[in-house]
């Protein structure tokens, strides 16, 4: 029953109309609590993300459906807000896209973004990659549109032909790929705010803006985005970026003075951190269980 809410929910927040939707990257269960706790309604599982956590490895085609799955089961576990899960390519062929959408719906997941790269893919705002032929692609999607039935599993739309086949190109596979059945369209890495522009009046679609910081695409605040066309804006990999500032400076201030009081000033406490993965909620279920009177477990919560 929580899943069919998160579905109905996610849907519902794509096609309203008088505020864009605001959605943060997150790649593991804790940072979907985070994301919850912040009050953002929707979150969106990155692939880059994956990757990086997971292997400590870029997003160049490192993941596969195994480890996408199984991540986003994880997160959508921790959270009652809808997750749309980055699915990069779909991992192999029509046939592998299908059955991709039955895995991630049985995960918990609200919908997934699918792409038109050529395999190994990499993240759209490096160099190098490439794209498939729209009908292969197009079968793909048609894969996808027909797995999740009459569900509101919501499929969002990528290409990336902008980078190697030009605007014109990415602008006509977006029309097509929204015929096709697309919930939403997503036109990855356009160079300047005249071709998002271009996007918002020439795609009658939901259209996704993706704001990476330092990527190719600049960046603009959400109510400009929505004044040009632009329903959903994605902050994919803020978080990690954030995350892996604040732990490289509190590890360079450990490494070099053998202590974090600096960096502490800047960090959760103890307590604050039980508060994020609920631990009062969990002393509750022990007290009335009457499982929390003995054993190695009971005492005092900070005796870890």
């Amino acid at each position: 029953m929580a899943n069919k809410t998160r579905k109905k929910s996610i849907r519902r927040m794509i096609k309203r109309g008088s505020a864009p939707l605001v959605i943060p990257g997150v790649y593991d269960a804790l940072g979907a609590r985070i994301a919850e706790n912040a009050g953002f309604d929707a979150m969106f599982q990155t692939g880059y993300g994956t990757s990086a956590s997971l292997l400590g490895m870029p997003d160049y085609g490192f993941v596969g459906a195994a480890e996408t799955v199984e991540n986003a089961r994880r997160i959508c576990a921790a959270t009652s807000s809808p997750v749309i899960v980055d699915s990069d390519t779909g991992y192999g062929n029509a046939l592998s896209v299908w059955k991709l959408v039955g895995d991630l719906q049985a995960a918990g997941a609200s919908g997934m973004f699918l792409e038109d790269q050529r395999w190994p893919k990499r993240c759209g705002h490096m160099q190098g990659k490439d794209v498939i032929p729209q009908e292969e692609y197009i079968e793909k999607l048609g894969a996808a549109v027909d797995a999740k039935g009459d569900s509101d599993f919501v499929i969002v739309a990528r290409t990336d032909a902008r980078a190697t086949l030009g605007l014109d190109e990415a602008i006509e596979r977006g029309r097509q790929n929204k015929k096709t059945g697309a919930d939403a369209v997503f036109i990855e890495a356009p160079r300047d705010v005249n071709e998002m522009k271009r996007i918002g009046r020439e795609i009658r679609a939901p259209l996704v803006a993706n704001m990476i910081e330092g990527g190719v695409t600049p960046i603009s605040p959400a109510q400009k985005l929505h004044g040009m066309g632009f329903n959903i804006v994605l902050y994919p990999l803020s978080v990690l970026f954030a995350s892996a500032h604040a732990a490289s400076n509190i590890l360079a201030e450990l490494r070099r003075t053998g202590a974090t009081r600096r960096s502490k000033r800047s960090a959760l406490s103890f307590d604050q951190f039980n508060e994020i993965v609920n631990l009062s909620k969990f002393r509750d279920m022990e007290n009335r269980y009457g499982s929390g009177g003995g054993g190695s477990g009971s005492g005092n919560a900070k005796g870890h």
